[in-house]
């Protein structure tokens, strides 16, 4: 990147700029791109690992995976991306109050190299820990990195802040295009553990520049906002404590009668996934110093909440019950050219980085003419989308019984998806700022993030119920699901307005 780094700033004629914006910012373009590459690139093989048994001579495929189900690989892979967002908390957690947002992203991309090193060692032991591992270290960067890009500019009203995020998601989005190509072709089609390595080195590289470039982050970067005093760091560390004794002492009582199976550790996680954040709305809801205005917009937002949820538990299948039809009922040529199943996960980034910028200007244009859906109608769009997509999805499913399918029917299921995703995700980060009650404003992006794991956890728990996710009746059902959600919300669209007061 160093040949789009140019002189001149509105500052300082000699300071050096990254397209305009504070040097900084390649600094954590760089590092969000490569931390993106590893997680999207190990993300691309997980189910895939999970379901693969003994190799196949016939098909060339390589085996060595852990021969799992297609349900226990829902399961598992639905649970880890929900712990993923469920980590953000915590995360935030870390860099307001322990070792600020500058230290808590190097830790974690510490954490991260350590998980991957560990996925790519033979073993499902290994395997689970590298799981958790970047689970907890992901939580812990996504939480900080973007409040450091917050912290290049002048405060909101800079000119410069806009672009410098939208730059910033272009990082995102960079990372996670590229990963499937490089981490998915060598892990799915050569080794698995080689290609974990590589997503370990991607983590890397990452990790190497941002704290070479460090000295290009704001100070304020290196500051603890709110940290804790030694009564509550005493507090925090004792209750903390006795909730891992606890668990170790439980689990190991179930070893120990020879009880174990891997639904112990996979139902708590669930059921913790769906009930965190059903708790943590109901405390802010219930929060007796929230003003009337505030109580008010709280409950329209849990009208946005659970609308996410679904969007996401639909949405987040495009890495499990999409790649599973994928790689078993969809060809894998187009005009003679072979390639990797892995390589789907790549157009959900493509499309976002393609039509994002169409959808920017879309808003505002219609914004000039006054016929810009508010908020409400956005996601109701979304909502119908994505139940679009997978009413769309049952006609290759029932094809497929005769052959495979045309990639071309994957290629318009993700388009489909990518266009909810920015009707809704965008509008969602938005909202999210703008009916947060005073009192948590720091804290509701977290919360937004909680309805993630909620969809993602819902998913979990009907795998794990023994549903069949592959199946077109529950494909359907879902996608029924999305669509009466999305007319619900749009019926009730004025009752929503009304709660939300002033917000559009």
């Amino acid at each position: 990147m160093a040949s789009s780094l140019t002189e001149g700033s509105a500052d300082s004629s000699t300071e050096k700029t990254f397209f305009g914006h504070p040097r900084g910012l390649a600094t954590l373009f760089m590092t969000e791109m490569w931390e993106r590459f590893s997680y999207y690139g190990m993300r691309a093989l997980l189910v895939y690992y999970l379901v693969s048994g003994g190799a196949d001579a016939a098909t060339g495929s390589q085996g060595g995976g852990l021969a799992m189900t297609a349900a226990t690989t829902t399961a598992i892979y639905s649970v880890y991306v929900s712990m993923v967002y469920l980590m953000a908390m915590p995360g935030g957690w870390f860099g307001d109050r322990v070792w600020g947002a500058r230290k808590t992203v190097a830790i974690a991309g510490f954490v991260i190299i350590a998980g991957h090193v560990s996925l790519a060692v033979p073993g499902q032991a290994m395997f689970f820990v590298g799981l958790i591992l970047v689970a907890a270290g992901s939580g812990l960067l996504k939480a900080n990195i973007s409040t450091m890009v917050g912290h290049l500019y002048d405060g909101p009203e800079d000119p410069r802040r806009d672009g410098g995020f939208t730059l910033f998601y272009i990082g995102i989005n960079l990372g996670a295009f590229v990963a499937p190509f490089v981490v998915g072709t060598v892990g799915k089609e050569h080794n698995w553990h080689l290609g974990f390595a590589l997503a370990a080195v991607g983590m890397a590289l990452g990790l190497t520049q941002f704290l070479l470039g460090t000295k290009h982050l704001s100070p304020k970067s290196s500051e603890v906002p709110n940290p804790l005093s030694a009564e509550e760091r005493k507090a925090v560390l004792t209750k903390v404590a006795f909730v891992v004794l606890g668990i170790a002492v439980f689990y190991g009582a179930v070893i120990a009668l020879g009880a174990y199976t891997l639904n112990w550790a996979l139902v708590p996680l669930t059921l913790a996934g769906l009930f965190i954040p059903i708790a943590v709305l109901t405390r802010i809801k219930r929060d007796k110093d929230l003003s009337g205005t505030e109580q008010s917009k709280m409950t329209a937002y849990i009208w946005f909440f659970v609308a996410a949820a679904v969007f996401w538990m639909i949405y987040d299948q495009g890495g499990s019950t999409l790649s599973l039809f994928a790689d078993g009922k969809t060809a894998d040529t187009v005009f003679g050219f072979g390639f990797s199943a892995t390589w789907y996960q790549s157009l959900n980034p493509l499309f976002v980085m393609a039509l994002a910028p169409v959808f920017a200007w879309l808003w505002l244009w219609l914004a000039r003419k006054n016929q810009e859906p508010n908020t409400i109608v956005k996601f109701a769009m979304g909502l119908v989308l994505v139940g679009a997509s997978f009413f769309v999805f049952i006609v290759p499913m029932n094809m497929a019984s005769d052959g495979k399918v045309s990639p071309m029917w994957l290629v318009s299921i993700y388009m489909i998806q990518t266009i909810g995703e920015l009707c809704l995700s965008p509008v969602g980060l938005s909202v999210t700022t703008k009916m947060a009650p005073q009192k948590y404003a720091s804290q509701m992006m977290g919360v937004w993030f909680l309805a993630v794991t909620a969809g993602d956890c819902t998913t979990s728990l009907l795998s794990i119920g023994g549903v069949d996710l592959n199946g077109t009746w529950v494909i359907g059902l879902e996608a029924a699901a999305a669509v009466l959600a999305g007319f619900a919300i749009y019926s009730y669209r004025k009752k929503v307005q009304a709660l939300m007061g002033t917000v559009h």
